[in-house]
């Protein structure tokens, strides 16, 4: 079994939709997929075959007040509205509902990650988690700690699921799969860095100490993973597929031109991943 792993990255997500709406337009599926933050919405959308719905989130709907701003932080301690986005719009009767029909129907085995606010400890929802109009795990999933507050699902709070998992590709191995793409959406050479302003998210978070800790060591955990995941690469088990250029776009970005240059980057790359899916699908 070959999976799709997807790692968000806030705005920088173009960048994979890009990359889904390839897959589909070439008729592409994959038996297993997991998401992290804005990878899991993407990913949702594609598996329900809904071209070009997760590009109009990014190109037109970011720019709207309602769906991401200081308005929102003043009125809700969330810069980042998520009832807005994976609500109002994605709900039925909503601007532009997710076809949850259509995703009942593909046969993909979906997982999404979050962090447990409490323990810090990584939380893999599954497809039994979500039913119609009811989405909470991807705003789970995309919960930023500081732009947003963390999200209760069936009773826990939860915060992004990079913060625990960045590159979950130990999971989908772990789920029996034998060779596994890997969507990132910083360049391939990054290498992150300290995280940045640690007193003021300590203190921020202050309820939720296991969370700041992996902020403390958040760079060491990426860079590990990617390391990783070169390494498996360079043994054929895994593609790893990366934007050249991030096209100025980062995590809160507001720029229509940058987004849309990041998409094609992306589409360019779905050939990548589309022949990697074909090559190892078992007969």
């Amino acid at each position: 079994m070959t999976g799709l792993v997807d790692c968000g990255g806030g705005m920088r997500g173009i960048y994979t939709s890009g990359i889904y709406d390839y897959l589909l337009d070439h008729d592409i599926t994959i038996e297993y997929g997991i998401g992290v933050s804005a990878g899991a919405a993407n990913m949702i959308s594609y598996l329900a075959g809904q071209r070009g719905r997760t590009l109009t989130f990014f190109a037109d709907y970011t720019f709207r007040r309602e769906y991401m701003g200081l308005g929102n932080w003043f009125k809700s301690g969330n810069y980042l509205n998520l009832e807005y986005i994976y609500s109002t719009l994605t709900n039925r009767g909503g601007e532009y509902p997710l076809d949850y029909d259509s995703f009942l129907r593909s046969t993909c085995a979906y997982h999404v990650v979050a962090t447990e606010a409490a323990t810090g400890k990584p939380h893999y929802f599954t497809r039994k988690d979500l039913s119609q109009d009811s989405y909470d795990v991807l705003k789970a999933s995309c919960a930023i700690p500081l732009a947003c507050r963390p999200y209760p699902v069936q009773g826990k709070l939860y915060f992004d699921g990079g913060v625990s998992d960045p590159i979950p590709y130990r999971k989908a191995f772990a789920d029996g799969c034998d060779k596994v793409v890997v969507l990132i959406t910083r360049q391939e050479s990054y290498v992150k860095e300290k995280q940045k302003n640690m007193r003021l998210l300590a203190w921020a978070l202050r309820k939720y100490p296991q969370v700041v800790r992996l902020l403390r060591h958040r760079h060491e955990a990426y860079n590990q993973a990617i390391a990783g995941v070169k390494e498996l690469a360079a043994q054929g088990k895994i593609l790893l597929v990366a934007p050249c250029d991030e096209c100025g776009v980062n995590t809160l970005t507001k720029d229509r031109d940058a987004f849309l240059k990041l998409y094609q980057k992306g589409y360019g790359d779905g050939g990548r991943v589309a022949a990697f899916l074909q090559e190892n699908k078992k007969p």
